[in-house]
């Protein structure tokens, strides 16, 4: 397409890019599991990866092929594969690419089932090295003969560090490490992963891309930066395809077709649905977490807010080079004498529950919830106190948030 506008592209993409039949703007969804060919050369052909098209559905269907076309174009990839939910994409992709033996260095702020993920990576044999991914010479330190692998997020949840983006791009790219980073905080409108060199971005579509709290889907997108024929651990079965497909083939046929975490196409056309509003949803969510993180800065019941946004954020020079906006994640401290349950409680408009990225406005208190099984000592590392408040914010109108903060204060 030749539009630049990032939601003009976002609500034609599914006409213009997968040409739904009869003139519909959106793909139908694919309920048939299996796929017919005539020719039973055409399916061996497919099978094993010398011509595009479906076989079984667990694999690929039209309805995810189509999301698939969408996500790779936003980002200029060159491929994509979405999954049932964010956390079978990242484990797909993991479990896909790295063998026993292998070493691969991750944040220490990763959110807490992408942590409980590390641990089981772990038992399997595969070494992990927990670092402070704000500090790229952290980074360089841990780099050893066995690394394949960087990953991290671009603002970790829920204490808002941002990582030194591009300057860990540049020392993978050096090094010939494969760069994933987990975008789900700051999708397409916010960040571009290929601006700081990252290989794969990986992510749930279940937040801002879906956006309204109704669908479960994650995603890897191959930014089409990485050299795959450097990739040792790419099996020779699945360079029959181009070398730039290399990796996302691997990942198809050991994560969607060995592992099972399949999208639904009724999930597929709901994100398809939900991301034509992703950029207006982000600006009005992105606005009000600022107007939000400017008045609970100010109110003398919080000790600390962790906003990127703001000037008192250690990482918000950061922040303002990699993102076009600070993204919808705002955690609080209140002061030790306040109650966080109280508060909690007091709130009449704000959800409490745990989930990001809604039209909503969200709550809860993080070290009792999320990252309660993390025990107090990882917490202390990553910055959560027992006393800390995650915010996802939502679309309101952001006077209404703020006259439902004010009153849950006073009750404090």
């Amino acid at each position: 397409m030749t539009t630049k506008g990032f939601t003009t592209r976002l609500v034609h993409a599914d006409r213009l890019l997968n040409k739904p039949q009869d003139g519909a703007v959106h793909q139908a969804t694919t309920n048939s599991v299996l796929f017919e060919y005539e020719d039973v050369n055409d399916l061996v052909d497919v099978f094993q990866g010398r011509k595009v098209g479906h076989v079984y559905s667990r694999s690929s269907s039209t309805s995810n092929a189509a999301l698939q076309n969408m996500l790779a174009n936003i980002e200029g990839g060159t491929g994509a594969l979405v999954f049932s939910t964010g956390m079978a994409a990242i484990s797909s992709t993991l479990l896909s690419l790295l063998k026993a033996g292998d070493h691969i260095i991750m944040s220490q702020y990763l959110f807490g089932n992408s942590a409980s993920l590390a641990e089981t990576i772990e038992d399997l044999g595969i070494r992990v090295c927990l670092v402070d991914v704000t500090d790229v010479s952290e980074v360089e330190r841990a780099i050893s003969e066995e690394t394949k692998v960087v990953y991290l997020e671009t603002i970790a949840n829920p204490v808002t560090q941002v990582a030194d983006l591009a300057r860990i791009g540049e020392l993978c790219q050096s090094r010939g490490l494969l760069y994933i980073v987990d975008n789900t905080m700051t999708p397409s409108c916010l960040f571009t992963g290929s601006q700081i060199k990252a290989s794969l971005l990986v992510g749930s579509l279940t937040k801002y891309y879906g956006g309204h709290g109704n669908v479960l889907g994650g995603f890897v997108i191959d930014t089409g930066i990485y050299d795959w024929s450097s990739y040792a651990n790419i099996s020779d079965f699945y360079k029959t395809a181009p070398v730039d497909q290399w990796g996302v083939t691997q990942v198809k046929k050991k994560g969607l077709r060995d592992m099972g975490a399949t999208l639904s196409p009724q999930s597929a056309h709901m994100v398809s649905v939900g991301m034509e509003t992703l950029e207006l949803r982000m600006k009005k969510t992105c606005e009000n977490a600022m107007v939000l993180a400017n008045f609970l800065e100010q109110h003398d019941k919080v000790e600390k807010v962790y906003y990127p946004g703001l000037a008192s954020h250690p990482q918000h020079d950061l922040a303002q080079t990699h993102f076009s906006d600070f993204g919808g994640i705002l955690s609080i401290d209140l002061k030790p004498e306040c109650d966080c349950f109280d508060f909690l409680n007091a709130l009449s408009l704000i959800i409490k529950a745990t989930h990001l990225g809604d039209t909503r406005t969200l709550a809860l208190p993080v070290a009792h919830t999320i990252f309660y099984e993390n025990g107090p000592e990882k917490r202390a590392q990553m910055g959560i106190n027992d006393n800390m408040i995650r915010f996802s914010i939502g679309i309101e109108n952001s006077e209404d948030l703020i006259y439902d903060l004010t009153q849950a204060l006073e009750k404090v």
